[in-house]
């Protein structure tokens, strides 16, 4: 069959669906839990004040890759309408960051202020300057909620030296009149630093989302995958054991689940298919993997011994080592 444009978009559809989790509850409870409400009890785009009126607080995100916390964040501060738009310019009152590579703090500082559209302030600028400015057009922007995603990169630094000043700067964006929200999200070493400064800590609470599990989730796969299929008006056959492989497949991950569902999908409307089977996740799985079908967790007998060697975690500490590599040379 020819892969024609009713394909992509039915495709493109899915993958437009947020699947809403226990993780995307608890980020919304740690949220809102930080802002303000007014007389009538709504919800204000006014941060709370803690010691003293002093600062904010912030929420930390701490999640495996592959598990689909940025979407998941993403999609919470769309749909916070308190926080949807500033009347002064028309903007959203969040900020989405993606911590550039190599993350230095001059480097994490100049892509906020390109995010806020200030490109008068140069590399070469003190970096006092640099945070300075920071804080004062995320101030101008009426921004309320700062999210820097990937947040390990900065914070993971070179030096303990450069650690403990990238968290003092976070800490100072959580003080003064104008202080903001912070949402880091990031891998397990997101945790290790954070524990590096207790009164940095204290300051944000913790969301740790547990992982797909054998025994527990199959069930609600299967439904997850009869709604996708709905959508594109095919049929599922699938069983607990395709969804036990699939767990094992996406290294228990829901976000890297979800891509394979998807994919699966998608090979079988490749076909022309009207019933969804283990052969397009096989298929699906294999085309990601570069795998022989031996060693296909769709197709094996003794899947549950195949080593998925290529695992998010791997790819996480190398992309680690390869970003202080680069600092290195800085």
């Amino acid at each position: 069959m020819e892969f024609t444009t009713s394909t992509a978009a039915q495709i493109q559809k899915l993958r437009e669906i947020h699947i809403p989790s226990e993780r995307d509850r608890e980020l919304k409870k740690h949220l809102y839990r930080l802002f303000e409400v007014d007389s009538s009890g709504e919800m204000t785009s006014v941060p709370c004040r803690y010691t003293a009126g002093q600062e904010t607080r912030g929420v930390i995100l701490i999640e495996k890759p592959g598990g689909g916390k940025t979407t998941a964040v993403r999609t919470m501060l769309q749909e916070a309408p308190f926080l949807a738009h500033n009347p002064d310019t028309g903007a959203p009152r969040y900020l989405e960051i993606q911590v550039p590579s190599p993350a230095t703090l001059k480097s994490v500082g100049l892509a906020i202020l390109a995010a806020l559209g200030v490109d008068t302030v140069t590399q070469n600028a003190k970096l006092w300057f640099i945070w300075k400015t920071v804080s004062q057009r995320l101030s101008v922007a009426g921004i309320r909620v700062l999210w820097l995603d990937e947040a390990q990169d900065l914070i993971m630094a070179r030096s303990a030296s450069d650690t403990e000043t990238s968290l003092r700067m976070i800490k100072s964006l959580m003080q003064g009149e104008h202080a903001v929200i912070p949402i880091l999200s990031g891998t397990e070493r997101l945790a290790e630093v954070a524990a590096l400064d207790p009164q940095v800590s204290r300051r944000f609470t913790k969301i740790v989302p547990s992982n797909l599990q054998h025994g527990v989730d199959e069930f609600g796969l299967i439904s997850l995958v009869e709604y996708y299929c709905e959508e594109v008006s095919i049929k599922a056959r699938v069983n607990a054991d395709v969804m036990a492989r699939l767990i094992t497949a996406s290294r228990h991950r829901f976000g890297r689940g979800i891509d394979t569902i998807i994919n699966a999908i998608e090979c079988a409307l490749w076909e022309d298919d009207k019933i969804l089977t283990i052969d397009h996740f096989a298929e699906a799985w294999a085309m990601q993997e570069g795998c022989d079908p031996s060693a296909n967790v769709f197709l094996s007998d003794h899947w549950l011994s195949i080593p998925l060697e290529a695992g998010a975690e791997e790819y996480d500490e190398a992309r680690t080592k390869r970003q202080k590599k680069k600092l290195e040379k800085v």
